[in-house]
């Protein structure tokens, strides 16, 4: 049987990843110390890899698929095909940044006034490319970690580094002078590898999954019984991807309508169905939403 090759990001990603998958159907189990977790797929074998790396495996076919962030393909300028965003991570549902930070008190108010500084990131290539098309001389050097702390000691004039919510840089006494990069996961693919019927059919069973788990996350299906003669105002109601589900109930004065909407819509309209005269409301929860 021909395998997939699936990169699963190692580090802070790996646990979002692995919830994603199980969502989706899939349960990926890593044992201590193995840089291949098993999955209940016969037809997939896995491999853990730092999102870092992760396009320059996939783009030389050591592995068939994997997920990485944009910004490392960006980094790397890695020949990979991008087959899906998946917009996930470790602390929420938002797309990281590559910001530029200084300390509190630093004078730097715009990039143009680190003409002539040091700047220290993990993003090296694409911070001088940043820096270099804007005409501004600066010197960037790699960070194994730690960054910020090599501001904060006076290590570097400033950082690139990425955030989600901004909460750590500022809890180490640093500042945002503006954001150089939005990023998101994405599943990329080995050209080759989509040329493969095979292959293809299996990474695009797990685009298709993914980001069904990811649409249902933000999704809750409500189902309840409508008088006959306040359907049409319920419906108006209803948000949903075409139109709510609506049949009858045996008995012919009611009808049972069901739909997706937005779980931050549910507390506003479940009172508003109640008072229209919608009874048996029932919220469930989804697992994916195709």
């Amino acid at each position: 049987m021909t395998k997939l090759k699936l990169g699963i990001p190692k580090g802070s990603l790996e646990a979002a990843t692995k919830e994603l998958f199980a969502q989706a159907g899939w349960s990926i189990t890593s044992r201590s110390r193995n840089y291949f977790p098993t999955i209940d797929d016969d037809g997939i074998s896995c491999a853990l890899v730092r999102s870092q790396e992760m396009a320059t495996y996939v783009a030389s076919g050591t592995l068939d698929c994997g997920l990485t962030g944009m910004d490392w393909i960006l980094e790397t300028g890695a020949d990979v095909e991008t087959v899906c965003d998946l917009v996930y991570s470790k602390a929420s549902d938002q797309p990281a940044r590559w910001v530029l930070v200084v300390d509190r008190d630093s004078p730097v108010q715009k990039v143009e006034d680190l003409q002539g500084k040091k700047i220290s990131t993990e993003l090296v290539g694409f911070t001088k490319r940043y820096f270099e098309e804007r005409g501004i001389d600066v010197t960037v050097e790699f960070s194994w970690g730690a960054t910020e702390a090599k501001v904060v000691e006076g290590l570097a004039d400033a950082a690139v580094e990425i955030t989600e919510t901004g909460t750590t840089i500022k809890a180490h006494g640093l500042r945002i002078v503006c954001d150089l990069l939005h990023t998101h996961t994405v599943l990329i693919a080995n050209r080759q590898s989509l040329a493969d019927p095979v292959k293809k059919a299996k990474i695009d069973q797990i685009a298709l999954l993914l980001k069904g788990a990811l649409a249902a996350r933000d999704k809750v299906l409500l189902k309840m019984n409508v008088p006959a003669g306040r359907i049409d105002e319920v419906v108006r109601m209803l948000p949903s991807l075409h139109a709510p589900t609506v049949s009858h109930l045996h008995n012919n004065d009611w009808l049972a309508v069901e739909t997706a909407v937005s779980r931050r819509e549910v507390r506003d309209l479940i009172p508003q169905l109640k008072a229209t005269g919608a009874e048996g409301i029932l919220e469930f929860e989804l697992t994916k939403l195709v």
